[in-house]
């Protein structure tokens, strides 16, 4: 990886989903901006607030697609990441291993 760039895995595909209550939401339905999660897999150099094994949420209409060995990835700037999930920020004090 070059740069600021970062590798990510989807962690759920396109589909159905579920309410809280239940109900199957269609793949068709029409729904507002949703941001979706997936695991780093590689970073750039110059990437200096994610790792690879972190989960990162990104904005999935913003993304450029990338096939490696049959696999599909999502390949995005570091600015692009609206949260991340790390489990290395769960040990400290006073963290919920969540930052925006």
């Amino acid at each position: 990886m070059l740069h600021d760039r970062v590798l990510v895995k989807a962690e759920s595909a396109e589909g159905e989903r579920r309410s809280t209550g239940g109900i199957v939401i269609p793949a068709t339905a029409q729904v507002g901006r949703r941001l979706s999660w997936a695991e780093v897999v590689a970073v750039g150099q110059n990437v200096r607030t994610v790792e690879a094994g972190d989960r990162v949420l990104y904005d999935p209409e913003d993304r450029a697609e990338v096939e490696v060995r049959a696999v599909m990835y999502v390949l995005m700037r570091e600015r692009d990441v609206h949260a991340v999930a790390a489990e290395r920020l769960q040990g400290s004090e006073d963290s919920t291993g969540l930052y925006l």
